[in-house]
């Protein structure tokens, strides 16, 4: 592959957005935000880096529709739980 297939393929696309989230996470809970904000932003980008891995590196994208409908509600109800529980407790 030449440079510029790596550069836009969709893993490194990918791979990129990854890596900016791992870093944007610790970032927003050392920031001095109120704590249950900041836990709530970094499950969100949690949900997002799952659903990013799963769709692209687990080819789950190009699945059949009930297969990926099942994963994006997977995905959004682990943010609902995650969030929900740390809010409430």
């Amino acid at each position: 592959m030449t440079l510029k297939e790596v550069l836009s393929a969709r893993f490194f696309r990918t791979w990129v957005v990854l890596v900016v989230l791992a870093v944007i996470a610790p970032i927003v809970s050392l920031e001095g935000h109120n704590g249950t904000a900041a836990a709530v932003v970094v499950f969100a980008l949690a949900s997002w880096k799952v659903r990013l891995v799963g769709l692209d590196f687990m080819e789950l994208r190009h699945a059949p529709w009930a297969a990926r409908a099942a994963f994006e509600v997977y995905c959004v109800a682990l943010f609902a739980v995650l969030a929900g529980g740390y809010a409430w407790l």
